[in-house]
């Protein structure tokens, strides 16, 4: 693309300066602000010629720059927010304004830098949660465009900017530039992530936790780089899984079914079963202390507590309440048996940890029809494969229990196992080759 002459965006500037008089003029005296319509015109037709002459021309960027037009449409946008005018008008300049700022910025290092000067803390803070939807588009825009891994520093001293991009992506999920930051920027970030979750509320962590699934579930696999930040992610999820995983027993009594640290439990937990299907992730954590311990603690107590009164954990022949209430702990007690089944996977320590615990008379009571946990059978199969291979022990475990009466032979059957005996020894043969899943 042509430059244009620097005398043509001086002009421009010009005008722009002449206008932002009159909004500041207007933001002092409320009275004023009704004579604003023409200086507003002004000033968006400025903004998008500004804006259309830096679309991939680093010269136009470079003469913009240099005459320090970021500085001021900075200062007008900041005004912007002060102005107690109801027109939409003012939001046309509002969004141009956003625009040329990121279209100055757009694959040019120095511009990227002055607006980042300008712009950070105040713009952000000011924009990222503003009720009109294309501004806080437009500025995580700027955001995206100007951030690198010294500017990500920043943000840990200005975590509010951190949340309000996870609140815009909450209620723009199809917006694609919150997105962008949280996947391309924050989740590079261990520091940022765990800073980050420890302000948020359960509501924010959730979006987080579903962004980082999405990230471990996605179309492209983690990368080698992507390991070593993964594995902090790893550390933060399972040690705040070990904290708190018992909130997800408040679940169980009416007044808190909708209880909002326990849906973030929740939320953990299936995290922890993506995390577990990652060769390098789950080395980590099948020796993570305390992890494997606390879910079949876990398991246990829900399966109590859904065996004694009818409540979100029993199985699903109890009626379940009005509403979408009953169905966040769906899943729940399959996804702890998946992520028990996962921690033993090759790992003799925990094949022998699971036997010590009782878990795996737990298991085989666990293997009942529930609506509400679809695939409970099929993930009880997968974790008894998982605790009996090459482990004579825990083969010799289930042999007996089926003599002794408290294992169903047609349960193990159905599981894809029988006992067959040998002179005095009882064996636990598999029937089929391939397990259910």
């Amino acid at each position: 693309r042509e430059t244009a002459p620097r005398t043509i965006f001086q002009r421009v500037l010009d005008i722009l300066k002449k206008c932002s008089h009159a909004v500041e003029l207007a933001c002092r005296d409320p009275a004023q602000a009704e004579h604003l319509a023409s200086s507003l015109q002004l000033i968006t037709e400025c903004f998008r010629c500004l804006r259309n002459a830096c679309i991939e021309c680093s010269g136009n960027q470079n003469s913009i720059r240099n005459l320090d037009t970021i500085g001021v449409a900075v200062d007008l946008i900041l005004l912007f927010r002060e102005l107690r005018v109801e027109q939409e008008s003012l939001l046309t300049a509002f969004r141009c304004g956003l625009q040329f700022l990121g279209n100055v910025a757009s694959r040019n290092e120095d511009s990227q830098s002055v607006v980042w000067a300008h712009a950070f803390p105040e713009l952000f803070l000011s924009c990222l949660n503003h009720p009109d939807k294309k501004i806080v588009a437009y500025s995580s825009m700027i955001l995206f465009t100007s951030l690198n891994s010294e500017r990500m520093k920043e943000l840990e001293e200005n975590l509010n900017i951190a949340i309000d991009v996870v609140d815009a992506h909450q209620k723009q999920p199809e917006s694609e530039w919150p997105f962008l930051i949280i996947t391309d920027h924050f989740l590079k970030s261990p520091e940022l992530v765990k800073a980050m979750y420890a302000k948020m509320s359960n509501q924010e962590r959730v979006a987080l936790l579903d962004l980082i699934i999405a990230k471990i579930v996605g179309d492209e696999p983690l990368t080698k780089d992507d390991i070593p930040v993964f594995l902090s992610h790893a550390e933060l999820i399972a040690s705040t899984f070990v904290d708190q995983c018992k909130m997800v027993l408040k679940l169980t009594s009416e007044q808190h079914a909708d209880d909002e640290e326990a849906l973030a439990t929740i939320r953990l937990l299936d995290v922890l079963c993506e995390m577990t299907t990652n060769t390098d992730l789950l080395s980590y954590l099948q020796v993570f202390p305390g992890l494997l311990e606390r879910v079949i603690d876990l398991l246990r107590l829900i399966h109590v507590a859904g065996n004694d009164t009818p409540n979100i954990f029993s199985a699903s022949g109890c009626v379940r309440a009005d509403g979408d209430v009953s169905n966040v702990a769906e899943g729940f007690k399959s996804h702890l048996i998946r992520l028990i089944g996962n921690l033993c996977y090759k790992n003799k320590d925990n094949q022998d940890k699971v036997s010590e615990l009782d878990g795996i008379p737990l298991l085989l009571d666990s293997c009942s029809v529930d609506d509400r946990n679809p695939f409970l059978t099929q993930w009880v199969v997968y974790a008894i494969r998982n605790l009996t291979e090459d482990n004579s022990q825990n083969q010799d475990l289930i042999a007996k229990m089926e003599e002794q009466g408290l294992a169903d032979a047609s349960l193990l059957k159905k599981m894809g196992f029988e006992v067959e005996k040998r002179g005095d020894k009882l064996i636990l043969k598999s029937t089929s080759d391939t397990p259910l899943l």
